[in-house]
Protein backbone atom coordinates (compact mmCIF):
# COMPACT_ATOMS: atom_id res chain seq x y z
CA UNK A 1 0.00 0.00 0.00
CA UNK A 2 2.73 2.56 0.85
CA UNK A 3 4.62 1.48 -1.94
CA UNK A 4 1.63 2.15 -4.62
CA UNK A 5 1.18 5.50 -2.91
CA UNK A 6 4.66 6.53 -3.27
CA UNK A 7 4.03 5.74 -7.03
CA UNK A 8 1.66 7.63 -7.36
CA UNK A 9 3.04 10.57 -5.96
CA UNK A 10 5.84 10.17 -8.39
CA UNK A 11 3.48 10.43 -11.05
CA UNK A 12 1.94 13.32 -9.78
CA UNK A 13 4.96 15.26 -9.86
CA UNK A 14 4.65 14.97 -13.67
CA UNK A 15 0.81 16.01 -14.56
CA UNK A 16 1.93 15.89 -17.83
CA UNK A 17 2.35 11.92 -17.82
CA UNK A 18 -0.26 9.56 -18.70
CA UNK A 19 -0.48 7.11 -15.54
CA UNK A 20 -0.23 3.76 -15.28
CA UNK A 21 -4.06 1.74 -16.05
CA UNK A 22 -4.53 -0.43 -12.88
CA UNK A 23 -6.71 -3.36 -12.24
CA UNK A 24 -10.71 -2.02 -12.89
CA UNK A 25 -12.07 -1.50 -8.84
CA UNK A 26 -14.55 -3.45 -8.35
CA UNK A 27 -17.31 -2.02 -5.68
CA UNK A 28 -16.59 -2.61 -2.03
CA UNK A 29 -13.04 -1.76 -2.48
CA UNK A 30 -13.76 1.95 -0.89
CA UNK A 31 -14.35 -0.28 2.04
CA UNK A 32 -11.20 -2.33 2.66
CA UNK A 33 -10.13 0.46 5.55
CA UNK A 34 -13.88 0.94 6.77
CA UNK A 35 -12.51 2.87 9.64
CA UNK A 36 -10.07 5.31 7.76
CA UNK A 37 -12.55 6.03 5.13
CA UNK A 38 -15.69 6.89 7.63
CA UNK A 39 -13.38 8.85 9.99
CA UNK A 40 -12.69 11.25 6.88
CA UNK A 41 -16.28 10.82 5.69
CA UNK A 42 -17.44 12.08 8.69
CA UNK A 43 -14.66 14.91 8.63
CA UNK A 44 -15.82 15.78 5.00
CA UNK A 45 -19.48 16.05 6.24
CA UNK A 46 -18.67 18.24 9.58
CA UNK A 47 -17.48 20.67 6.65
CA UNK A 48 -20.24 20.46 4.63
CA UNK A 49 -22.34 21.21 7.51
CA UNK A 50 -19.93 24.06 8.41
CA UNK A 51 -20.70 25.65 5.11
CA UNK A 52 -24.45 24.83 4.61
CA UNK A 53 -25.61 25.70 8.69
CA UNK A 54 -23.86 28.88 9.10
CA UNK A 55 -26.46 31.42 6.78
CA UNK A 56 -28.84 29.93 8.76
CA UNK A 57 -27.68 30.03 12.37
CA UNK A 58 -26.95 33.52 11.75
CA UNK A 59 -29.83 34.49 9.78
CA UNK A 60 -31.60 34.08 12.85
CA UNK A 61 -29.04 35.61 15.17
CA UNK A 62 -29.25 39.08 13.00
CA UNK A 63 -31.83 41.01 14.82
CA UNK A 64 -29.86 40.79 18.10
CA UNK A 65 -26.53 41.55 16.54
CA UNK A 66 -28.18 44.56 14.58
CA UNK A 67 -29.59 45.88 18.27
CA UNK A 68 -25.73 45.61 19.64
CA UNK A 69 -23.76 46.73 17.05
CA UNK A 70 -26.25 48.93 15.00
CA UNK A 71 -26.02 50.07 11.41
CA UNK A 72 -29.02 48.29 10.19
CA UNK A 73 -28.54 50.29 6.94
CA UNK A 74 -25.69 47.48 6.24
CA UNK A 75 -27.69 44.56 7.48
CA UNK A 76 -27.96 42.78 4.05
CA UNK A 77 -24.35 43.17 3.63
CA UNK A 78 -23.61 40.63 6.87
CA UNK A 79 -25.13 38.17 3.80
CA UNK A 80 -24.41 39.28 0.98
CA UNK A 81 -20.57 39.75 1.98
CA UNK A 82 -20.57 36.57 2.56
CA UNK A 83 -22.13 35.16 -0.42
CA UNK A 84 -20.33 37.32 -3.03
CA UNK A 85 -17.12 35.83 -1.57
CA UNK A 86 -18.23 32.26 -1.47
CA UNK A 87 -19.46 32.55 -5.33
CA UNK A 88 -16.46 34.34 -6.11
CA UNK A 89 -14.12 31.87 -4.49
CA UNK A 90 -15.58 28.57 -5.58
CA UNK A 91 -13.99 27.72 -8.86
CA UNK A 92 -10.50 29.22 -7.70
CA UNK A 93 -10.37 26.28 -4.95
CA UNK A 94 -11.45 23.95 -7.27
CA UNK A 95 -8.23 24.82 -9.59
CA UNK A 96 -5.88 25.06 -6.50
CA UNK A 97 -7.24 22.01 -5.31
CA UNK A 98 -6.35 20.54 -9.46
CA UNK A 99 -2.89 21.95 -9.49
CA UNK A 100 -1.23 21.71 -5.57
CA UNK A 101 -3.21 18.74 -4.35
CA UNK A 102 -6.77 18.51 -2.83
CA UNK A 103 -5.41 17.67 0.95
CA UNK A 104 -3.46 21.13 1.23
CA UNK A 105 -6.30 23.22 -0.34
CA UNK A 106 -9.28 21.59 1.69
CA UNK A 107 -7.45 22.60 4.84
CA UNK A 108 -6.49 25.40 3.92
CA UNK A 109 -10.21 26.42 3.24
CA UNK A 110 -10.98 25.15 6.62
CA UNK A 111 -8.14 27.47 8.10
CA UNK A 112 -9.62 30.30 6.30
CA UNK A 113 -13.41 29.56 7.58
CA UNK A 114 -12.84 29.10 10.99
CA UNK A 115 -10.25 32.66 11.14
CA UNK A 116 -13.12 34.54 9.27
CA UNK A 117 -15.74 32.58 11.69
CA UNK A 118 -13.37 33.39 15.34
CA UNK A 119 -13.20 37.21 14.05
CA UNK A 120 -16.84 37.60 13.02
CA UNK A 121 -17.72 36.53 16.69
CA UNK A 122 -15.11 39.28 18.11
CA UNK A 123 -16.73 41.87 15.57
CA UNK A 124 -17.26 45.45 17.28
CA UNK A 125 -19.39 47.24 14.27
CA UNK A 126 -21.17 46.17 11.58
CA UNK A 127 -18.40 47.37 8.74
CA UNK A 128 -16.23 44.55 11.10
CA UNK A 129 -18.40 42.14 10.69
CA UNK A 130 -19.25 42.48 7.24
CA UNK A 131 -15.27 42.53 6.53
CA UNK A 132 -14.57 39.51 8.16
CA UNK A 133 -18.08 37.55 7.01
CA UNK A 134 -15.90 37.87 3.26
CA UNK A 135 -13.30 36.03 5.29
CA UNK A 136 -15.48 33.29 6.35
CA UNK A 137 -16.89 33.27 3.12
CA UNK A 138 -13.50 32.98 1.07
CA UNK A 139 -13.31 29.76 2.99
CA UNK A 140 -16.95 28.46 2.72
CA UNK A 141 -16.23 28.27 -1.15
CA UNK A 142 -13.61 25.88 -0.43
CA UNK A 143 -15.50 23.53 1.44
CA UNK A 144 -18.19 22.24 -0.51
CA UNK A 145 -15.62 22.16 -3.21
CA UNK A 146 -13.18 20.31 -1.54
CA UNK A 147 -15.94 17.52 -0.11
CA UNK A 148 -17.43 16.66 -3.60
CA UNK A 149 -14.05 16.30 -5.25
CA UNK A 150 -12.11 14.18 -2.05
CA UNK A 151 -15.25 12.17 -2.34
CA UNK A 152 -14.68 12.20 -6.37
CA UNK A 153 -10.83 10.74 -5.62
CA UNK A 154 -11.25 8.29 -2.85
CA UNK A 155 -14.77 6.51 -3.97
CA UNK A 156 -15.61 5.54 -7.63
CA UNK A 157 -18.71 6.49 -8.85
CA UNK A 158 -20.09 3.27 -8.40
CA UNK A 159 -19.83 3.42 -4.75
CA UNK A 160 -20.26 7.19 -4.01
CA UNK A 161 -24.02 6.60 -4.76
CA UNK A 162 -24.07 4.83 -1.20
CA UNK A 163 -22.83 7.99 0.48
CA UNK A 164 -25.69 10.16 -1.68
CA UNK A 165 -28.03 10.10 1.23
CA UNK A 166 -25.74 11.00 3.90
CA UNK A 167 -25.20 14.28 2.19
CA UNK A 168 -28.53 15.00 1.66
CA UNK A 169 -29.22 14.18 5.41
CA UNK A 170 -26.65 16.67 5.95
CA UNK A 171 -28.45 19.38 3.49
CA UNK A 172 -31.26 18.71 5.58
CA UNK A 173 -30.09 18.53 8.78
CA UNK A 174 -29.01 21.91 8.17
CA UNK A 175 -31.87 23.48 6.62
CA UNK A 176 -34.25 22.20 10.05
CA UNK A 177 -31.60 22.69 12.84
CA UNK A 178 -30.02 26.44 11.49
CA UNK A 179 -32.85 28.16 12.57
CA UNK A 180 -33.69 26.22 15.72
CA UNK A 181 -30.09 26.01 16.77
CA UNK A 182 -29.35 29.71 15.86
CA UNK A 183 -32.06 30.81 18.24
CA UNK A 184 -31.05 28.55 21.15
CA UNK A 185 -27.71 30.06 20.89
CA UNK A 186 -28.42 33.07 20.61
CA UNK A 187 -30.84 33.29 23.30
CA UNK A 188 -28.70 31.50 26.11
CA UNK A 189 -24.91 32.54 24.98
CA UNK A 190 -25.23 35.39 22.74
CA UNK A 191 -25.31 35.77 19.54
CA UNK A 192 -21.36 35.69 19.06
CA UNK A 193 -21.00 32.13 19.71
CA UNK A 194 -23.39 31.93 16.71
CA UNK A 195 -19.88 32.05 15.20
CA UNK A 196 -17.65 30.57 17.94
CA UNK A 197 -19.81 27.31 17.31
CA UNK A 198 -17.77 26.88 14.63
CA UNK A 199 -14.79 26.44 15.80
CA UNK A 200 -14.90 23.27 17.80
CA UNK A 201 -16.34 21.27 15.05
CA UNK A 202 -14.18 22.42 12.44
CA UNK A 203 -11.27 21.42 14.93
CA UNK A 204 -12.24 18.47 14.63
CA UNK A 205 -13.10 18.50 11.12
CA UNK A 206 -9.28 20.16 10.56
CA UNK A 207 -7.60 16.94 12.80
CA UNK A 208 -9.31 14.08 11.54
CA UNK A 209 -8.34 15.20 7.67
CA UNK A 210 -4.95 15.93 8.97
CA UNK A 211 -4.16 12.96 10.55
CA UNK A 212 -6.72 10.19 8.71
CA UNK A 213 -6.38 11.32 4.99
CA UNK A 214 -3.28 10.76 2.55
CA UNK A 215 -3.30 11.68 -0.99
CA UNK A 216 -0.82 12.15 -3.54
CA UNK A 217 1.36 14.99 -3.37
CA UNK A 218 0.84 17.45 -6.12
CA UNK A 219 3.16 20.30 -8.01
CA UNK A 220 2.13 22.04 -10.32
CA UNK A 221 5.18 24.15 -13.01
CA UNK A 222 2.05 26.16 -14.15
CA UNK A 223 1.45 29.32 -13.19
CA UNK A 224 -2.16 30.45 -11.53
CA UNK A 225 -4.29 32.15 -14.08
CA UNK A 226 -4.79 35.73 -12.21
CA UNK A 227 -6.36 37.40 -15.06
CA UNK A 228 -8.57 34.66 -15.57
CA UNK A 229 -9.34 34.66 -11.49
CA UNK A 230 -9.89 38.19 -12.01
CA UNK A 231 -12.42 38.35 -14.93
CA UNK A 232 -14.33 35.36 -13.19
CA UNK A 233 -14.19 36.78 -9.94
CA UNK A 234 -16.05 40.53 -11.03
CA UNK A 235 -18.04 38.53 -13.75
CA UNK A 236 -19.69 36.34 -10.70
CA UNK A 237 -19.58 39.03 -7.97
CA UNK A 238 -21.30 41.94 -10.38
CA UNK A 239 -24.10 38.73 -11.65
CA UNK A 240 -25.31 38.23 -8.08
CA UNK A 241 -25.18 41.88 -6.49
CA UNK A 242 -27.40 42.12 -9.85
CA UNK A 243 -29.79 39.28 -8.37
CA UNK A 244 -29.21 40.67 -4.59
CA UNK A 245 -30.24 44.17 -4.99
CA UNK A 246 -32.44 44.10 -8.16
CA UNK A 247 -35.48 44.73 -7.28
CA UNK A 248 -35.04 45.19 -3.36
CA UNK A 249 -32.61 48.14 -2.78
CA UNK A 250 -32.92 49.28 -6.21
CA UNK A 251 -35.22 48.45 -9.23
CA UNK A 252 -34.65 46.47 -11.99
CA UNK A 253 -34.10 49.31 -14.27
CA UNK A 254 -32.02 51.68 -12.07
CA UNK A 255 -28.52 52.56 -13.99
CA UNK A 256 -27.09 50.98 -10.65
CA UNK A 257 -28.38 47.46 -11.69
CA UNK A 258 -27.94 48.41 -15.68
CA UNK A 259 -24.10 49.03 -14.88
CA UNK A 260 -23.55 46.00 -13.08
CA UNK A 261 -25.26 43.78 -15.43
CA UNK A 262 -23.12 45.32 -18.69
CA UNK A 263 -19.63 45.18 -16.23
CA UNK A 264 -20.72 41.05 -15.19
CA UNK A 265 -21.63 40.27 -18.95
CA UNK A 266 -18.16 42.06 -20.33
CA UNK A 267 -16.25 40.12 -17.61
CA UNK A 268 -17.94 36.85 -18.34
CA UNK A 269 -17.38 37.27 -22.14
CA UNK A 270 -13.40 38.20 -21.68
CA UNK A 271 -13.29 34.83 -19.09
CA UNK A 272 -14.48 33.07 -21.71
CA UNK A 273 -12.49 34.72 -24.48
CA UNK A 274 -9.20 34.61 -22.06
CA UNK A 275 -9.52 30.58 -21.00
CA UNK A 276 -9.37 29.61 -24.09
CA UNK A 277 -5.60 30.98 -24.13
CA UNK A 278 -4.29 30.73 -21.22
CA UNK A 279 -1.83 28.16 -19.66
CA UNK A 280 -3.52 26.61 -17.17
CA UNK A 281 -6.97 27.75 -17.07
CA UNK A 282 -9.15 28.31 -13.89
CA UNK A 283 -11.75 26.47 -15.65
CA UNK A 284 -10.84 24.56 -18.77
CA UNK A 285 -13.65 24.75 -21.48
CA UNK A 286 -12.62 21.36 -22.83
CA UNK A 287 -14.74 19.92 -19.96
CA UNK A 288 -18.12 21.60 -21.64
CA UNK A 289 -17.08 19.04 -24.26
CA UNK A 290 -18.73 17.02 -22.99
CA UNK A 291 -22.36 16.44 -23.23
CA UNK A 292 -23.12 14.90 -19.85
CA UNK A 293 -21.28 17.58 -18.08
CA UNK A 294 -22.96 20.48 -19.89
CA UNK A 295 -26.26 18.79 -19.19
CA UNK A 296 -25.43 18.20 -15.44
CA UNK A 297 -24.44 22.14 -14.79
CA UNK A 298 -27.65 23.01 -16.77
CA UNK A 299 -29.92 20.76 -14.11
CA UNK A 300 -28.02 21.77 -11.39
CA UNK A 301 -28.44 25.82 -11.95
CA UNK A 302 -32.42 24.92 -12.47
CA UNK A 303 -32.44 22.77 -9.12
CA UNK A 304 -30.86 25.40 -7.41
CA UNK A 305 -33.12 28.47 -8.83
CA UNK A 306 -36.40 25.73 -7.96
CA UNK A 307 -34.83 24.79 -4.50
CA UNK A 308 -33.99 28.06 -2.85
CA UNK A 309 -36.97 29.70 -4.67
CA UNK A 310 -39.02 26.96 -2.80
CA UNK A 311 -36.87 27.37 0.89
CA UNK A 312 -37.74 30.74 0.38
CA UNK A 313 -41.63 31.13 0.02
CA UNK A 314 -42.86 27.75 1.78
CA UNK A 315 -42.44 29.24 5.29
CA UNK A 316 -43.25 32.65 4.68
CA UNK A 317 -46.70 31.16 3.02
CA UNK A 318 -47.36 28.84 6.34
CA UNK A 319 -46.61 31.33 8.72
CA UNK A 320 -48.67 34.51 7.24
CA UNK A 321 -51.82 32.48 5.27
CA UNK A 322 -51.86 28.92 7.75
CA UNK A 323 -50.72 30.55 11.00
CA UNK A 324 -47.63 28.57 11.38
CA UNK A 325 -44.93 29.90 14.23
CA UNK A 326 -42.08 31.50 13.09
CA UNK A 327 -39.89 29.86 15.63
CA UNK A 328 -40.26 26.46 14.27
CA UNK A 329 -39.61 27.85 10.63
CA UNK A 330 -36.89 24.92 9.90
CA UNK A 331 -39.58 22.11 11.05
CA UNK A 332 -41.85 23.64 8.37
CA UNK A 333 -39.82 22.56 5.30
CA UNK A 334 -39.61 18.71 7.20
CA UNK A 335 -41.87 17.18 4.40
CA UNK A 336 -39.90 18.52 2.01
CA UNK A 337 -36.51 17.67 3.22
CA UNK A 338 -37.78 14.68 4.24
CA UNK A 339 -38.54 13.09 1.36
CA UNK A 340 -35.34 14.89 -0.66
CA UNK A 341 -33.35 12.89 2.20
CA UNK A 342 -35.17 9.05 1.94
CA UNK A 343 -35.37 9.81 -2.25
CA UNK A 344 -31.40 10.58 -2.34
CA UNK A 345 -30.35 7.81 0.00
CA UNK A 346 -32.78 5.25 -2.68
CA UNK A 347 -31.21 6.45 -5.51
CA UNK A 348 -27.45 6.49 -4.21
CA UNK A 349 -28.23 2.14 -3.38
CA UNK A 350 -29.90 1.95 -7.10
CA UNK A 351 -27.10 3.67 -8.21
CA UNK A 352 -25.11 1.73 -6.54
CA UNK A 353 -26.40 -1.97 -7.27
CA UNK A 354 -26.72 -1.57 -10.83
CA UNK A 355 -24.48 1.39 -12.43
CA UNK A 356 -27.40 3.35 -13.74
CA UNK A 357 -28.52 6.72 -13.15
CA UNK A 358 -30.47 8.20 -16.09
CA UNK A 359 -33.92 7.34 -15.11
CA UNK A 360 -33.38 9.29 -12.07
CA UNK A 361 -32.67 12.85 -13.98
CA UNK A 362 -35.80 12.09 -15.60
CA UNK A 363 -38.24 11.33 -12.72
CA UNK A 364 -36.86 13.78 -10.10
CA UNK A 365 -37.50 16.50 -13.72
CA UNK A 366 -41.15 14.72 -13.86
CA UNK A 367 -41.64 15.37 -9.58
CA UNK A 368 -40.12 18.82 -9.42
CA UNK A 369 -42.65 19.73 -11.84
CA UNK A 370 -45.61 17.72 -10.46
CA UNK A 371 -44.88 19.33 -6.94
CA UNK A 372 -43.87 22.61 -8.11
CA UNK A 373 -47.39 22.72 -9.92
CA UNK A 374 -48.85 21.64 -6.76
CA UNK A 375 -47.83 24.06 -4.75
CA UNK A 376 -48.86 26.44 -7.13
CA UNK A 377 -52.62 25.76 -6.66
CA UNK A 378 -52.46 26.57 -2.35
CA UNK A 379 -54.70 29.19 -1.30
CA UNK A 380 -55.83 30.43 1.81
CA UNK A 381 -58.08 27.39 2.52
CA UNK A 382 -54.89 24.88 1.84
CA UNK A 383 -54.35 22.35 4.92
CA UNK A 384 -50.89 21.56 6.32
CA UNK A 385 -51.54 18.16 5.79
CA UNK A 386 -52.14 18.64 2.09
CA UNK A 387 -49.11 21.50 1.60
CA UNK A 388 -46.77 18.71 3.18
CA UNK A 389 -48.17 16.25 0.66
CA UNK A 390 -47.38 18.77 -2.06
CA UNK A 391 -44.18 19.60 -0.51
CA UNK A 392 -42.90 15.89 -0.61
CA UNK A 393 -43.44 15.64 -4.20
CA UNK A 394 -41.24 18.68 -4.60
CA UNK A 395 -38.46 17.25 -2.30
CA UNK A 396 -38.98 13.66 -4.20
CA UNK A 397 -38.20 15.25 -7.25
CA UNK A 398 -34.99 17.41 -6.01
CA UNK A 399 -33.68 13.78 -4.07
CA UNK A 400 -33.53 12.36 -7.08
CA UNK A 401 -31.16 15.10 -8.44
CA UNK A 402 -29.09 16.52 -5.69
CA UNK A 403 -26.57 14.57 -5.68
CA UNK A 404 -26.60 12.66 -8.73
CA UNK A 405 -25.54 16.27 -10.56
CA UNK A 406 -22.58 16.07 -9.07
CA UNK A 407 -22.01 12.07 -9.25
CA UNK A 408 -22.75 12.61 -13.41
CA UNK A 409 -20.84 15.43 -13.57
CA UNK A 410 -17.51 13.83 -12.15
CA UNK A 411 -18.42 10.99 -14.15
CA UNK A 412 -17.70 12.69 -16.92
CA UNK A 413 -14.39 14.36 -16.60
CA UNK A 414 -10.80 12.78 -16.56
CA UNK A 415 -9.47 12.84 -12.69
CA UNK A 416 -6.96 15.97 -13.13
CA UNK A 417 -10.50 18.20 -13.67
CA UNK A 418 -12.04 16.59 -10.80
CA UNK A 419 -11.61 19.87 -9.06
CA UNK A 420 -12.87 22.33 -11.43
CA UNK A 421 -15.90 20.04 -12.27
CA UNK A 422 -16.91 19.90 -8.67
CA UNK A 423 -16.43 23.25 -8.62
CA UNK A 424 -17.98 24.27 -11.60
CA UNK A 425 -21.26 22.21 -11.14
CA UNK A 426 -21.43 24.15 -6.96
CA UNK A 427 -20.99 27.17 -9.15
CA UNK A 428 -23.76 26.72 -11.56
CA UNK A 429 -25.77 25.27 -8.65
CA UNK A 430 -25.09 28.71 -5.87
CA UNK A 431 -25.86 30.99 -9.04
CA UNK A 432 -29.35 29.09 -10.08
CA UNK A 433 -30.29 29.66 -6.35
CA UNK A 434 -29.37 34.01 -6.89
CA UNK A 435 -31.29 33.80 -10.18
CA UNK A 436 -34.14 31.76 -8.34
CA UNK A 437 -35.02 34.22 -5.26
CA UNK A 438 -34.75 37.34 -7.20
CA UNK A 439 -36.39 36.48 -10.10
CA UNK A 440 -39.43 34.38 -7.94
CA UNK A 441 -38.68 37.19 -5.43
CA UNK A 442 -39.48 39.33 -8.27
CA UNK A 443 -42.81 37.98 -9.26
CA UNK A 444 -44.29 37.12 -5.80
CA UNK A 445 -43.19 41.29 -4.48
CA UNK A 446 -45.22 42.11 -7.82
CA UNK A 447 -48.10 39.83 -6.92
CA UNK A 448 -48.14 40.57 -3.63
CA UNK A 449 -48.44 44.59 -3.85
CA UNK A 450 -51.03 44.33 -6.58
CA UNK A 451 -52.91 42.18 -4.48
CA UNK A 452 -52.76 44.34 -1.29
CA UNK A 453 -53.97 47.75 -3.45
CA UNK A 454 -56.81 46.38 -4.82
CA UNK A 455 -57.97 44.31 -1.52
CA UNK A 456 -57.11 46.69 1.02
CA UNK A 457 -56.67 49.93 -1.25
CA UNK A 458 -54.92 52.84 0.20
CA UNK A 459 -54.02 51.11 3.32
CA UNK A 460 -52.64 47.57 1.68
CA UNK A 461 -50.64 49.84 -1.15
CA UNK A 462 -48.93 51.84 2.25
CA UNK A 463 -48.67 48.26 4.66
CA UNK A 464 -46.60 46.58 1.40
CA UNK A 465 -44.82 50.23 0.04
CA UNK A 466 -41.43 48.97 1.75
CA UNK A 467 -41.67 45.36 2.06
CA UNK A 468 -43.72 42.61 0.71
CA UNK A 469 -42.67 40.21 3.08
CA UNK A 470 -44.11 40.97 6.59
CA UNK A 471 -43.07 39.32 9.90
CA UNK A 472 -45.41 37.82 12.43
CA UNK A 473 -45.35 40.64 14.85
CA UNK A 474 -45.87 43.07 12.28
CA UNK A 475 -48.99 40.95 10.91
CA UNK A 476 -50.46 40.78 14.01
CA UNK A 477 -50.69 44.34 14.47
CA UNK A 478 -52.38 44.97 11.12
CA UNK A 479 -56.38 45.38 11.00
CA UNK A 480 -58.64 42.36 10.68
CA UNK A 481 -59.22 43.32 7.05
CA UNK A 482 -55.81 44.21 6.26
CA UNK A 483 -54.70 40.61 7.50
CA UNK A 484 -57.02 38.96 5.54
CA UNK A 485 -56.16 40.69 2.61
CA UNK A 486 -52.35 40.01 3.44
CA UNK A 487 -52.83 36.51 3.57
CA UNK A 488 -55.15 36.39 -0.03
CA UNK A 489 -51.84 38.20 -1.43
CA UNK A 490 -49.14 35.60 -0.31
CA UNK A 491 -51.30 33.41 -1.42
CA UNK A 492 -51.71 34.55 -4.57
CA UNK A 493 -47.44 35.72 -5.24
CA UNK A 494 -46.72 32.22 -4.20
CA UNK A 495 -48.85 31.02 -6.53
CA UNK A 496 -47.12 32.94 -9.33
CA UNK A 497 -43.49 32.07 -8.05
CA UNK A 498 -44.04 28.23 -8.10
CA UNK A 499 -46.07 28.37 -11.29
CA UNK A 500 -42.95 30.08 -12.78
CA UNK A 501 -40.84 27.60 -11.11
CA UNK A 502 -42.86 24.61 -12.55
CA UNK A 503 -42.78 26.20 -15.73
CA UNK A 504 -39.06 26.32 -15.29
CA UNK A 505 -38.58 22.91 -14.14
CA UNK A 506 -39.89 21.76 -17.70
CA UNK A 507 -35.98 22.64 -18.69
CA UNK A 508 -34.89 19.58 -16.07
CA UNK A 509 -37.04 17.31 -17.53
CA UNK A 510 -35.89 17.91 -21.81
CA UNK A 511 -32.29 17.86 -20.62
CA UNK A 512 -32.72 14.86 -18.83
CA UNK A 513 -33.80 13.17 -21.79
CA UNK A 514 -30.35 14.11 -23.22
CA UNK A 515 -28.28 12.29 -20.81
CA UNK A 516 -25.94 9.62 -22.04
CA UNK A 517 -26.37 6.64 -19.52
CA UNK A 518 -21.64 6.35 -19.52
CA UNK A 519 -20.94 3.42 -17.45
CA UNK A 520 -19.80 4.01 -13.88
CA UNK A 521 -16.31 3.28 -12.59
CA UNK A 522 -16.90 -0.06 -10.67
CA UNK A 523 -19.81 -1.18 -12.93
CA UNK A 524 -17.87 -3.34 -15.14
CA UNK A 525 -17.00 -3.43 -18.33
CA UNK A 526 -19.14 -1.78 -20.84
CA UNK A 527 -19.12 -2.54 -25.10
CA UNK A 528 -17.06 0.97 -26.27
CA UNK A 529 -19.57 2.77 -28.67
CA UNK A 530 -17.71 4.54 -31.61
CA UNK A 531 -17.65 8.20 -31.33
CA UNK A 532 -18.65 8.04 -27.56
CA UNK A 533 -16.80 10.80 -26.13
CA UNK A 534 -17.85 10.21 -22.31
CA UNK A 535 -17.49 6.51 -22.19
CA UNK A 536 -13.69 7.28 -23.78
CA UNK A 537 -12.81 9.55 -21.10
CA UNK A 538 -14.44 8.09 -18.22
CA UNK A 539 -12.41 4.91 -19.63
CA UNK A 540 -9.07 7.46 -19.60
CA UNK A 541 -9.41 9.10 -16.60
CA UNK A 542 -10.22 6.73 -14.05
CA UNK A 543 -7.66 3.58 -15.29
CA UNK A 544 -5.89 4.12 -11.91
CA UNK A 545 -7.44 2.67 -8.69
CA UNK A 546 -8.56 5.26 -5.81
CA UNK A 547 -6.48 7.27 -3.87
CA UNK A 548 -5.48 5.00 -0.26
CA UNK A 549 -7.28 6.39 2.80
Amino acid sequence: MADTAKTRSEQSEHPGQPEPAGQPEQPGDADKQPRSVRVVLLALMIAMMLAMLDNMIVGTAMPTIVGELGGLQHLSWVVTGYTLATAASTPLWGKLGDMYGRKGAFMTSIVIFLAGSALSGMAQNMGELIGFRAVQGLGAGGLMVGVMAIIGDLIPPRERGKYQGMMAGVMALAMIGGPLVGGTITDNWGWRWAFYINLPLGAVALVAVSAVLHLPRKRSQARIDYLGAALLTVGISAIVLVTTWGGTEYAWTSARIMELTAIGVVSLIGFVFWQTRAAEPIVPLHIFRSRNFSLMSLIGFITGFVMFGAVLFLPLYQQSVQGASATNSGLLLLPMLGAMMVVSLIAGRVTTGSGRYKVFPIAGGVLMIAGLYLLSLMDTGTSRVTSGLYMAVLGAGMGCLMQITMLVAQNSVEMRDMGVASSSTTLFRTLGSSFGVAIMGALFNNRVQHEMAERAGSLGSKITEQSAQLDAKSLQKLPAVAREAYQHAVASGTHSAFLLGSAVAVIVLVAALFVKEVPLKGAGPAPAKPGDQDAASDATARASVTEAV
